[in-house]
Order: structure tokens, then sequence, then C-alpha cells
């Protein structure tokens, strides 16, 4: 899957947008509160700390943690 809902968790918006398969995101601006959103410790993008659904690398090695991407 290579969307995923970004919920911001200062003001709740949310938004879906298309994963980068050959990167991690690692900041995305809430459009509502304009919060600059980053991931939280141990996670490799704002995906799998805010997204619906984590980044590719992680869906096709669900053993994997984010650190090892």
């Amino acid at each position: 899957m290579l969307e995923s809902t970004i919920t911001c968790p200062e003001c709740g918006h949310q938004k879906t947008e298309v994963m980068p398969t050959d990167a991690c995101q690692y900041f995305s601006e809430c459009e509502s509160c304009h919060t600059m959103l980053k991931p939280k410790a141990g996670d490799c993008c704002v995906f799998c700390s805010y997204g619906s659904v984590p980044c590719p690398p992680i869906q096709e090695n669900p053993g994997r943690k984010c650190h090892d991407v």
C-alpha cells in the first residue's frame, strides 16, 4: 500500500499522502496548524509515527524495526 493518512498530533488534521518508495520522509508540515512533524524516537519517518500505514520498507519486512531501515 503506497498511501497513508497522516494525523497531526497537535490539531488532529488528517491528510492522505502517497509515500515515497525509495526514501524515508522525515518531515511533514500540517496544512491546518502548520506544525512541523518529525518522526518519534525510534521511527524512521513521519508515516511510521503518524500514518495509518507504515512506510513501504516496513510493510515489506514486518519484523523489521524502523531504526533498521
